[in-house]
């Protein structure tokens, strides 16, 4: 079975979506789902995009099934690890991903993180948090989102080309073929042929490297948006010879 394997229901801040629905919805497009609430240890407003994970698996658990897991989405940074890895330890999530939300305790999201400096310097900071973080948070399952800086980013043109930081990302890609994780395509921007045009370069040197496995995920925060686009996704997979995967029990299980 197919899995739509990022999905945000009412745990995560940006979401009211109950997970009812994004059930239901999964069931009448034939995926399978897993959720992946937000996160965020140490974000800047106090009590935002952190949740109750008790209280989380308490009220979810009577859902878990072969087709509905239960995962975390965590905000990685580099004095949070310990929260992290704590976390993980003590709670039984089928899936992890790790993400870049944050970079010098700045959201991506907000346009002051962009002010005054060029493309090149944000994102070469933004790569190397994200290295620095691949490098220590060895307990996450599958890279989220490589392109999530170019959702926001106040460029002209704000799109990753790989031949622009190629350096960079190699570091990163390298650093998961070494841990053996994978490494998400994010379906939230695969809005047309050109914008999977050019990220797939990216996941072409993740192959070339020795990297074999991908999750998909839509990033769903509305009923709406799961399995957006997830098609494209399998496309991009298949053109660069990756193997779609999901996790279950941490455990990667064949995506199709």
């Amino acid at each position: 079975m197919l899995f739509d394997t990022h999905i945000h229901t009412r745990y995560s801040s940006d979401s009211n979506m109950a997970i009812e629905t994004a059930i239901n919805r999964a069931a009448e497009m034939g995926l399978g789902i897993t959720i992946t609430e937000h996160m965020d240890f140490g974000y800047p407003k106090p009590q935002v995009f952190i949740f109750d994970e008790k209280q989380y698996f308490e009220e979810y658990t009577k859902y878990r099934s072969d087709k509905v897991l239960l995962g975390v989405e965590v905000g990685m940074r580099g004095d949070c690890v310990e929260d992290g890895r704590h976390l993980i330890q003590n709670n039984r999530f089928d899936y992890v991903i790790g993400s870049i939300h944050l970079v010098d305790n700045q959201d991506i999201y907000e346009a002051s993180f962009y002010q005054g400096r060029s493309k090149r310097e944000v994102y070469s900071h933004y790569f190397a948090d994200m290295l620095d973080c691949l490098q220590k948070y060895d307990f996450i399952d599958s890279l989220g989102h490589i392109d999530y800086i170019a959702r926001y980013a106040r460029y002209d043109d704000p799109e990753i080309y790989y031949s622009e930081f190629s350096d960079q990302i190699d570091q990163i890609l390298k650093v998961i073929v070494d841990k053996g994780k994978a490494i998400e395509i994010n379906t939230r921007r695969l809005t047309s042929a050109a914008a999977v045009k050019v990220l797939q370069p990216i996941y072409q040197r993740f192959y070339e490297l020795g990297g074999r496995m991908v999750t998909i995920g839509s990033d769903a925060h509305t009923p709406t948006d799961i399995g957006g686009r997830l098609s494209a996704a399998q496309q991009l997979a298949d053109a660069c010879q990756l193997r779609i995967v999901y996790f279950k029990d941490s455990k990667p299980e064949w995506g199709r």
